[in-house]
């Protein structure tokens, strides 16, 4: 059986040189007579896997010194409270700024952890925007301000960088969940304090979550944090205060070195605004299709759209499945379509895309 192309919010599809990688060593790494999900956790195999995949990640986020790299569990759910438990007690509230249902979630779990306040919230406009940060309204003294960089569900990215030193709060450590576009581009690490993601999307299987952390915000958790989730347990012990989810590091840390083959994050972002424009032009010149996101914050990741007529909503989904277009279906709480275009879907798959599109407008339209 053919691959399909698979446009899934996530679980994502994978590099296909990594795929054949991993098939490759499964049942023997580089000849040590077992697979990596078989290895001790503390053996030489698998801390040289580790300290690979550390490396490559933070060369190509370029990472500074004073920052640490931790790989957890329990995905970006997890983290909603993780964070909190490890941050909210340095200031009085951690602020909030609400642009889709990831952010929404985050705030409403912080709050079993201390105070929380909205700085400034998008849902009474339907999401469909980023408020710049001069209309955020922070607190006097936040321990840290929270914002996912882009949703999701609804197709919104940051068209900025979250530096909250441009407001004249610079002391004050921002948060940003970018599970879904991180690696799809350059970033300024730092200008956060914290940086999150679930692999599923963009890094590799679900199973770890990156956190890169300043430093300095180590050291801060609440008592009633569980020990393998304080921030400066899992630090001194190089993420490996529990047995860490090794397979999915090791996937990771493939594909970390097939971005680095195809020429590192700048070349990245270069082919991912070629996919978002060859797609978002197609819905925008036609008459059947159209983008509920403001032009200057559509996601170049995650592209909902609808068709005018929902009455075809099934059909253009059956056509879809026939010509090899899958998981196009949108998120069950906004519903449309959504076409996930993570680093591993290639121009060719977004092409096949368009074509379909195109030609069922011209038939069923």
């Amino acid at each position: 059986m053919s691959r399909v192309w698979n446009f899934s919010a996530g679980p994502a599809m994978l590099p296909e040189s990594v795929l054949r990688q991993a098939a490759e060593d499964m049942l023997d790494w580089h000849g040590c007579g077992m697979g990596v999900m078989e290895m001790s956790h503390r053996g030489k195999d698998y801390m040289a896997i580790h300290a690979q995949a550390t490396a490559d990640l933070r060369e190509l986020l370029d990472v500074p010194d004073n920052y640490k790299v931790l790989f957890l569990q329990g995905g970006g759910i997890g983290e909603n409270a993780i964070i909190p438990m490890n941050l909210i007690g340095r200031g009085a509230v951690a602020d909030f700024v609400i642009t889709g249902s990831w952010s929404k979630k985050s705030e409403k779990e912080a709050r079993k952890y201390g105070k929380t306040n909205i700085a400034f919230s998008t849902e009474a406009c339907g999401y469909a925007g980023v408020p710049p940060m001069a209309e955020w309204r922070l607190s006097d003294d936040p321990s840290y301000v929270y914002a996912c960089t882009n949703e999701t569900v609804m197709g919104v990215e940051f068209p900025f960088v979250a530096d909250l030193a441009t407001v004249g709060r610079g002391q004050v450590p921002m948060v940003a969940d970018m599970s879904s576009h991180i690696l799809s581009r350059p970033v300024d690490v730092s200008k956060y304090g914290l940086i999150y993601a679930g692999a599923q999307k963009n890094i590799g299987p679900a199973g770890v979550t990156l956190v890169i952390i300043r430093e300095d915000l180590l050291g801060h958790a609440l008592p009633i944090c569980p020990t393998a989730f304080d921030y400066k347990i899992v630090a001194d012990h190089d993420s490996m205060y529990n047995t860490p989810p090794t397979y999915s590091i090791y996937i990771a840390g493939l594909v970390f070195q097939w971005l680095k083959a195809q020429g590192g994050l700048a070349e990245i972002e270069r082919k991912n605004i070629a996919k978002a424009e060859l797609l978002y032009g197609c819905i925008d010149a036609s008459g059947l299709y159209e983008s509920r996101v403001e032009k200057s914050c559509r996601s170049r990741m995650n592209v909902p759209f609808y068709l005018k007529d929902e009455a075809l909503n099934e059909a253009f989904l059956e056509g879809a499945k026939a010509a090899g277009l899958v998981q196009l279906k949108g998120h069950k709480t906004v519903g449309g379509m959504r076409a996930s275009l993570y680093n591993a879907m290639p121009l060719a798959g977004v092409q096949a895309l368009v074509d379909y599109m195109r030609e069922f407008e011209r038939t069923r339209g």
